[in-house]
């Protein structure tokens, strides 16, 4: 039986601890942090908050777990099976792990649930991928040479991760690094930073040996700092702004470590007058409002050919009318809480210099006057392409709506921004979807959908979206170097010769 939202606000917050070299540990300094749900204003987190002191031996515990240490010394089945472990795991402690979510990010607990199945998913698929990992050999180079090439884990791997999807992105990162044969030091937003710790509970209890996963909580000034620039860090994977990954890559430039970079994107859906129109409002709106527009894959703008912009428009807003925002913890809730007290000032900025630049506010528009941080399902009509809410990313439940003529001025307008991470075509002609998605510049175009997903595909962006991909076959191998055997076979010539 599900706990009413008064049951689970009843029971006193959660305390985490740093989980460092094998064991769970206070920070040095003694220094905590608190996490307020955004949806209900209370305390419902106590952590450690490390410090420059507890990352650096964090990181010394990882570099000894991977220097010495038997993890990346298994056979791909022993790491395959813990990694299957883990899965089972998440599991059965889904709905622990949905509620906590709910309660850091404010997101509807039904959604968290939805996501928390889907990285147990993604661990199931890592752990596949664990025993194919292979290099290649060249019997071709001649009768007395063999060339071997090997994939060999990086090594340490910093894991930085967002407060929009935490559970969801760790699961996107660590399992691969693990499957190759990495260790890890992650550090999770300091806003929604429970569901990592619960994950390191189980990784533990899954056989994962000690100093292969170290967790800390803290302070991306501190934390994310020291892990970007500290020369025994072989490789950042990071998700998060486009600014701060800019900042994390100028950083890590020093240690010429490798990073993998997922970003943020103002991702368009096209729709053509010929689409499956119901389906294609039910998309924006569903595109726009998922996670309440804290989403990098959001669809936060909608490009409307001509003819229909108008109606589709005047569609999206009544649909969005029937849209139930509220409790996270309650039944029934599509949208929740904005995460963070700066991410709901961003969103009102946005929309107000929406206003001021003669754009149409055709829906809600404000913070919504209830106890939390809730913003209004809004819709911004007649915006124009120069317009910073037509390129600008969001981050929050704010539609942009703009028209355009032919196939040629919607892929023009798709490509208008810095970004390229997702896009979508609606069109009941596949070769106009075909011809749009194959001149789109974004590293996943939908066609005929939105926002789906699936463990063997990649994800990733061009253009400020990013650097890298995530998931898919290959997924394992971003983790790994390259290395060379190049043999010689039998006598051989010396090149100097006696005069």
């Amino acid at each position: 039986m599900t706990p009413s939202s008064h049951e689970v606000l009843a029971k006193p917050p959660f305390r985490g601890k740093l989980l460092i070299d094998g064991a769970w540990h206070e920070a040095a300094d003694g220094q905590t942090l608190e996490r307020r749900s955004p949806a209900h204003d209370r305390v419902v987190g106590i952590y450690a908050q490390a410090g420059v002191a507890d990352t650096e031996r964090a990181i010394a515990a990882a570099r000894r777990a991977f220097d010495r240490g038997p993890w990346p010394r298994m056979k791909g089945a022993e790491r395959a099976r813990v990694l299957r472990a883990v899965a089972e795991a998440i599991l059965l402690r889904k709905h622990e792990i949905a509620t906590l979510e709910a309660l850091e990010n404010g997101k509807p607990v039904a959604q968290a649930l939805a996501e928390v199945e889907g990285a147990a998913d993604l661990w199931h698929y890592a752990a596949s991928l664990a025993r194919q990992l292979h290099g290649e050999s060249y019997n071709t180079l001649g009768e007395a040479t063999l060339g071997v090439v090997l994939r060999e884990p990086i090594g340490v791997v910093g894991v930085i991760t967002p407060w929009n999807f935490p559970f969801l992105i760790v699961s996107q990162k660590l399992p691969f690094a693990l499957a190759a044969g990495c260790t890890a030091v992650v550090k999770p937003s300091e806003f929604t930073s429970g569901t990592t710790l619960l994950l390191g509970e189980i990784l533990q209890a899954a056989g994962v040996p000690a100093g292969v996963v170290n967790i800390l909580v803290g302070l991306g000034a501190v934390v994310g700092e020291t892990l970007v620039t500290h020369a025994e860090v072989d490789m950042i994977s990071f998700t998060g702004s486009t600014a701060v990954g800019k900042q994390a890559v100028a950083k890590s430039a020093a240690t010429l470590k490798k990073v993998s970079m997922e970003l943020g994107g103002k991702n368009p859906q096209i729709v053509f007058a010929d689409c499956d129109f119901d389906a294609a409002v039910d998309a924006a709106v569903y595109g726009i409002y998922f996670n309440a527009g804290q989403c990098c894959n959001s669809g936060s703008r909608v490009l409307v050919q001509e003819s229909i912009a108008e109606r589709f428009a005047a569609a999206v807003v009544e649909r969005s009318k029937d849209i139930v925002v509220g409790d996270p913890l309650v039944a029934g809730t599509q949208v929740g809480a904005i995460t963070t007290e700066k991410q709901l000032a961003t969103i009102l900025s946005h929309i107000e210099a929406a206003r001021r630049a003669g754009a149409t506010i055709a829906l809600g528009g404000s913070r919504m006057d209830r106890e939390g941080m809730y913003v209004e399902p809004t819709v911004v009509t007649g915006v124009e392409p120069d317009m910073a809410i037509a390129r600008e990313e969001v981050f929050g439940p704010v539609l942009s709506v703009l028209s355009f003529k032919d196939l040629d001025d919607a892929v023009t307008l798709a490509n208008s921004t810095l970004y390229g991470l997702s896009a979508a075509v609606w069109s009941n002609d596949f070769s106009t979807c075909l011809q749009a998605a194959r001149r789109i510049r974004a590293g996943t175009v939908w066609v005929n959908t939105f926002l789906e997903g699936h463990a063997e595909l990649p994800f990733g962006g061009y253009r400020e979206s990013g650097i890298g991909r995530e998931l898919g076959r290959f997924a394992t191998e971003d983790y790994t170097e390259t290395k060379t055997l190049h043999m010689h076979l039998g006598a051989r010539t010396d090149w100097y010769v006696p005069q």
